[in-house]
């Protein structure tokens, strides 16, 4: 009889990252993750202690990834990184996008270190250096909620085939500009 194969605890979020990338969140349970292993049950429980744990890991790498696209983009304008990678982490994981952001689910809550980790990025961008973090706050909000509708187009496949991954950019940028410039036009007026 061959040895048992070990899983590591990071071969078992992968397994279950790879079903909910495909099927959903709701799609991973711990016979599917076995299955995906080609292994029994046993090496999962051994690392968590219920599905729901496991999917707490599977959210966290995908949220991992996420920041990852953004701080890949490095255009040297972070505000723009992020809407970028908004884009494309929608593009490229459109059913864990609908998931996590078109579901109500216990999953995803307003997390407060992922919109400080933003206004980091944002306070590198050099139009952006002159605002305040509560302003910073208010510009990220405005904008992710354009953002988001773009990219709820996107990973729902709504957008006609000419709008482009750099026509999405184009707009991206348009909006930021002009949400930019009404901050600083409304600074200007206090």
């Amino acid at each position: 009889m061959a040895p048992r194969k070990k899983f590591s605890k990071e071969d078992i979020i992968i397994a279950a990252f790879n079903i909910a990338k495909e099927k959903g969140i709701d799609a991973i349970t711990i016979r599917k993750v076995a299955e995906q292993l080609g292994s029994s049950i046993a090496p999962i429980y051994v690392n968590f202690k219920d599905v729901e744990e496991l999917i707490q890991e599977v959210i966290s790498h995908t949220m991992e990834i996420a920041k990852n696209l953004i701080l890949e983009q490095n255009s040297g304008h972070p505000f723009r990184d992020i809407g970028i990678g908004s884009i494309k982490f929608a593009k490229q994981y459109s059913v864990l996008y609908r998931d996590l952001m078109m579901k109500n689910n216990p999953y995803i809550e307003h997390n407060e270190e992922n919109m400080l980790f933003l206004v980091q990025q944002m306070k590198a961008d050099p139009t952006l250096k002159e605002f305040s973090d509560q302003e910073l706050m208010n510009i990220l909000h405005k904008m992710e909620i354009f953002q988001t509708g773009l990219a709820v187009q996107v990973a729902n496949g709504l957008l006609p085939e000419y709008f482009t991954e750099e026509k999405m950019i184009e707009m991206l940028d348009d909006v930021a500009e002009d949400i930019i410039i009404g901050a600083h036009t409304r600074n200007k007026e206090r």
